[in-house]
């Protein structure tokens, strides 16, 4: 059953290729400004003793799983609420766990994915791929975030009373939290780092950082433990008010 709801959402996800595209494409085409913009840009105090690129490596890899994870998820949810298509679902034999498990099993593949081909794309710009033993972490700390961030964007799907509102709803969310937390500017406010570092997005962006740039730094356990408690934070929210069936308007 969830290899077959994986294979389901995959399916439905490639057949949508203008959605497809531009998830993947976005990431690769701000990477490679960036790449134009700050490629000449060294090791500075300003990006925490990483070069220009490296922090945007990491930055853009956490902003492509928000994306894939969060937005996306949130968003598709609630239209498939809205055309009855999770109403149908219900009354298949497939169980719930399965259905989400088989989504963020497709979530977790297409951020995966994305990493790939951001690293890919800073690799091709001279940045150096993560040390050997940072692999794992990286790989754990990406499947980790995609989790935390499927679990939130269960939440805010579930609160969202229709479709067309569903991007409106899930951009004012995310928008102000991703500058206020460093993703396309280093934060140097430490009333602000306090107050971000408590929120999903700038731990998941610092983990990655250690985890693409310090060898041998291992677990940013503190920031892996932030979106652990997000992400069950999120996972009660959506159990207690995920509906299947659409909102009376």
């Amino acid at each position: 059953m969830l290899w077959h709801q994986i294979r389901y959402e995959q399916l439905t996800f490639w057949r949508n290729p203008q959605s497809a595209f531009f998830t993947f494409i976005l990431p690769i085409v701000v990477i490679g400004a960036f790449g134009l913009l700050f490629g000449d840009v060294g090791k500075s105090s300003f990006f925490y003793g990483r070069s220009a690129l490296q922090y945007y490596i990491a930055t853009i890899t956490a902003l492509s799983v928000l994306g894939a994870c969060y937005s996306q998820l949130a968003i598709v949810l609630a239209a498939r609420r809205q055309n009855g298509i999770l109403k149908r679902v219900r009354a298949t034999p497939l169980p719930a766990s399965m259905y989400f498990t088989g989504l963020l099993a497709h979530c977790a593949l297409v951020s995966t994915v994305d990493t790939v081909l951001i690293t890919a794309i800073g690799r091709a710009y001279g940045v150096p791929l993560p040390s050997a033993s940072q692999w794992p972490v990286l790989v754990v700390t990406v499947l980790l975030g995609a989790a935390a961030f499927c679990a939130l964007g269960v939440a805010v799907g579930s609160l969202i009373r229709n479709a067309e509102a569903a991007p409106s709803v899930v951009q004012f969310i995310l928008f102000p939290m991703v500058f206020i937390s460093g993703t396309y500017m280093p934060i140097h406010s430490d009333v602000l780092s306090a107050v971000t570092g408590a929120l999903p997005v700038k731990p998941f962006n610092d983990a990655l950082l250690a985890a693409f740039t310090d060898a041998d730094a291992g677990f940013a356990w503190r920031d892996c433990g932030v979106l652990l408690v997000w992400g069950v934070l999120g996972a009660v929210v959506a159990v207690r008010r995920f509906r299947w069936d659409p909102r009376p308007e």
